[in-house]
Parts: structure tokens; sequence; C-alpha cells
């Protein structure tokens, strides 16, 4: 009996040590970054994320030594953002809108660039023992609050981003969570569609014309970005799949049944944009959502890397 707990004891300890020796993998330090100096690098020795406060941005996910696949203006690097700008400063990385868009003129006193406290503000910086905590200006029109906490797995290449919407002044308003993730100039985008999807097509166009490449083939979208024009589709799907050169970027978020999405029932679409800026755009999409002061809701995100290789039957595309 007294060795059957002594082994119990052990194991309990080597466990406990296991745990605390996984937690101290992860490692949050301040540094400089492509001229913001309040930028945060989250690291677990395998990948690291960027995090830029004053921007409000993720604008890096990559494996440690290696190029990331995030998309970056580097025409607007350092820069401050700008609430009163006219035209969109398109700073790249992945940040949160309200969705949906359509809904923005009728709220805010403009259509277009998007709302101020969400894509044109600083945000403040919370760093915890695992995590970095972004939390976002009350929008002044919307009377929410974003809350992002960015966390990477102790041992997998693996990221998860938490973003809560929170209500805190102003009248009603009918919101979904929009996570937007910039990405570079990919090789090819799948969309692997649900069996049951709510389109008959497996998509919902958004733009006038689909991009030159575009194939649906064994239950997969494939997308290459097309330099000639801007394009956009919803689907309901619950992955997108991101597959440059050398790495893939699998983005994961789940989908809540018997709700209502936006745009016209889409919980995950791909934009491409044409030539110069070369760059796509995956995003993923919470329900709609009545929210009254001191509601919140969230949206959570799973990105993965890998290297290209992982990704099977390539070749059909």
């Amino acid at each position: 009996m007294r060795k059957t707990i002594f082994l119990l004891l052990v194991f309990a300890l080597l466990s406990i040590q296991a745990l605390a020796q996984s937690a101290k993998r992860v490692a949050i330090t301040p540094q400089s970054y492509n001229g913001w100096k309040d930028a945060l690098i989250i690291s677990n020795g395998s990948v690291e994320a960027v995090i830029v406060p004053s921007i409000g941005r993720v604008m890096q996910f990559r494996f440690v030594g290696e190029d990331g696949v995030f998309w970056e203006n580097p025409a607007v690097a350092g820069k401050p953002v700008n609430p009163a700008a006219k035209e969109w400063v398109n700073f790249g990385g992945d940040k949160p809108w309200p969705a949906p868009q359509s809904d923005w003129p009728k709220i805010t006193p403009r259509a277009w660039p998007p709302p101020i406290g969400f894509d044109s503000s600083a945000w403040e910086a919370k760093i915890g023992n695992d995590s970095v905590d972004l939390i976002s200006p009350v929008d002044p029109h919307y009377g929410i609050r974003a809350i992002r906490r960015i966390k990477l797995d102790p041992a997998r290449p693996t990221m998860t981003i938490t973003t809560v919407f929170e209500k805190v002044k102003g009248e009603p308003r009918n919101v979904a969570v929009w996570i937007i993730t910039q990405l570079k100039d990919p090789d090819l985008i799948l969309v692997p569609m649900p069996k049951d999807s709510i389109f008959a097509e497996g998509f919902n166009k958004q733009s006038k014309e689909l991009p030159e490449y575009f194939k649906v083939q064994n239950g997969t979208i494939a997308i290459k970005r097309d330099p000639k024009k801007s394009t956009k589709i919803g689907t309901d799907a619950t992955t997108l799949t991101w597959i440059g050169a050398k790495h893939a970027l699998r983005i994961e978020a789940s989908r809540v049944p018997n709700v209502v999405y936006p745009d016209n029932g889409s919980s995950a679409e791909v934009y491409t944009n044409f030539d110069p800026l070369k760059y796509v755009e995956l995003e993923m999409l919470g329900p709609l959502k009545e929210m009254k002061i001191g509601d919140k809701q969230e949206q959570i995100n799973r990105y993965t890397l890998m290297p290209r290789s992982r990704i099977r039957n390539l070749k059909d595309f």
C-alpha cells in the first residue's frame, strides 16, 4: 500500500514538473518591430507571434527564425494609426471588425474606412504569464470594446486568439465578431465544403466575378489570387487553409448551429486582392447577436502553422 502511494506521489510530482516546464516554454518579450517600438513577441520556441498594440494588430505569425505568413504593408511600417484618415491605412496582419460591413454607413459617419475604435485606434496591452491581452477603446458609434487574448500552445505550432466584443454604451446593435487575417500571396487556398452546406454550390459569391483560378473538386474549393481584380466568396466552412511555397497555415473556428450569420449565412470568407498589393484575406465570422449594454460575445480562432508537405492531395489542384 505504501509503495503504491509513493508511486502515485512520484507520478503526480513528475506531472506537475512537466506542466511547469511546458508552461515556461512560452515567453513574452518586448521588442521593437519594423519601426513600432511597443511590439511584443510571444514565443514557444517553435513558433512566435508579433503583436503591435499601438495599431491594434497581430502583425506576424511564423516559425522561429523563418519568414512569417501574414502580409505586412511595407509602405506604412512603423507608422501610427490615424482615426481621421479618409483613406484606409492598410497595415496588414490580423484584426477584428464588426460585421456586417453593410451596416457601417448606418451606424458610423462613413461606409469606409472601417470603424475607428476597431481599426484605427491604439489598443492597450496586458501581459499575462503565457498570453497577451489586447484591449481596444470603446468605439464611439458601436459602443463596443474588443478584447483579444493571444495565446500559444506550449508544445505545438498553434496560436489561439479569443476575441470578445463587449457592449459598453449606446443603443443595441445587431453585430457579429469578424476576424480578418491578411496573408501573403499564396500558391493556393483550400476551403473544405461541409457535406450539408447551406449553399447550393457550397459557397456564396460576394463579388461580381470569381478569381480566374477557382476550382471545386472532391468537396474542396481551391482558389488562387487574381492579379487583375478583387474577389470574394463566403462559405459555411469551419476551416480555411493558406498554402505558400514552404509553409501552410490552417485557420479554424467553430460554427454554431441554428443561428443567423452575416453575409447570407457566411461563417468563413476568402478575399483576394489585385496587384500591386499582393495579399489575400482569410476571414472567420461569428453569429449575429443583438448586443445590449453588458452583453458579450466571443469568437475563437485557432491558427496552426505547418510545412507545406503536410498538405495532402495538392496534386489534385
